[in-house]
């Protein structure tokens, strides 16, 4: 319960250093933003369009009568789009971190700077396109675990009473652990961490992963809310991936809000 209760208190952290650091909380939405526009792109184009990719890719169903002919595609288009939601949920973040790799880069940087005794960043060394093409590439297997998961609570749905209840929360679970994953990558990339090493670590911290991806994916079911929480996410992120590390940090210290200029 201890671990949960700190992860918790990361995700809690990092909301509190971007409110208190307005540009880099700025700079910091427009990664989300753009990603925003995207996916409500895609899940209006499924949604009046749906049901005619539905009837297209079952041209078998083209003879039966009613009501079956409309309740079997009226499902298969409700699946479809619940499909798509959960798939946007998913990889909403793996998305928006691959758009925000600089903004997000730099944030995490000094968040490290800030809360460091030393007032240093561990930095890659690595030139920005070969961060950029690792970051893509785990990206991807990530997004393709995740999917994978997804599929399978999404069939799992359908058990009675199980699929009501335990799936949901499952699924939100296993949602918030491969968030923290993404989420601590901007942070352990720069460590040269590699995702084997990150998936072994983040497991061998469940709890802690938990108490802070949990929340965070109930959160992000709403893209819009997860647009104005991701700048902090990465911030907390970056504090647990110092503890991760075996890092020291110094504790929060009351400071007064940075103003903003644009």
């Amino acid at each position: 319960m201890r671990d949960l209760g700190s992860g918790f208190r990361y995700f809690l952290r990092g909301q509190r250093w971007v409110a208190r650091h307005g540009r880099q909380y700025g700079f910091g939405l427009i990664p989300g933003l753009i990603t925003l526009v995207l996916y409500a792109g895609t899940l209006v184009a499924l949604a009046l369009w749906g049901q005619d990719l539905v009837a297209w890719s079952t041209p078998f169903a083209d003879d039966w009568s009613s009501p079956w002919q409309g309740l079997f595609r009226g499902l298969l288009t409700a699946v479809l789009f619940a499909l798509g939601l959960l798939l946007s949920v998913v990889t909403f973040t793996a998305v928006t971190l691959l758009i925000g790799q600089p903004f997000y880069e730099n944030l995490s940087e000094k968040v490290d700077r800030d809360v460091s005794p030393d007032g240093t960043a561990p930095e890659s060394g690595l030139p920005l396109w070969r961060e950029l093409w690792i970051s893509g590439r785990d990206s991807l297997r990530i997004v393709v675990r995740a999917a994978l998961w997804g599929v399978l609570l999404f069939a799992a749905g359908f058990i009675p009473v199980v699929g009501q209840t335990a799936v949901p929360v499952l699924g939100v679970v296993v949602t918030g652990f491969f968030l923290t994953e993404e989420l601590t990558a901007v942070a352990l990339q720069r460590r040269r961490v590699e995702l084997r090493e990150r998936l072994a670590l983040l497991r061998s911290r469940k709890r802690l992963v938990w108490g802070f991806g949990t929340p965070l994916a109930a959160a992000f079911l709403v893209p819009f809310v997860a647009v104005f929480l991701m700048p902090g996410a990465v911030a907390g992120a970056t504090l647990m991936a110092r503890e991760l590390s075996g890092e020291e940090t110094r504790e929060d210290e009351p400071a007064e809000p940075e103003k903003v200029t644009w």
